[in-house]
């Protein structure tokens, strides 16, 4: 990712058959594809919350990948809100905390 004012950082929370089906680490694997910033991670409800930081065309990319999932997933929604940006420039991780 360059430096740039057109960066966005979005949340999303992806319901649907999410857990167990290695959707975080999918995840991982597409955003470093991508190359957006920011962490995945489980929570208690069954969902999976994103944050992802890039690009407006990049995001745009992550989002209509989450929306699929991997393979064994099954998104039901993806709820997709704006967040303020953060100087955060390390890889996509996930994070294990809920």
């Amino acid at each position: 990712m360059t430096e740039s004012s057109n960066v966005i950082r979005v949340r999303a929370v992806v319901t649907g058959l999410v857990q167990g089906v290695g959707f975080r680490y999918y995840t991982v694997e597409q955003a470093r594809r991508i190359g957006v910033s920011g962490w995945v991670r489980n929570r208690l409800d069954g969902s999976v919350e994103v944050e992802a930081q890039g690009e407006p065309s990049e995001i745009a990319q992550m989002i209509s990948w989450l929306k699929v999932g991997p393979d064994w997933a099954r998104v039901a929604h993806v709820a997709v809100t704006e967040i303020p940006i953060e100087s955060e420039r390390g890889a996509f991780r996930v994070r294990n905390d809920r």
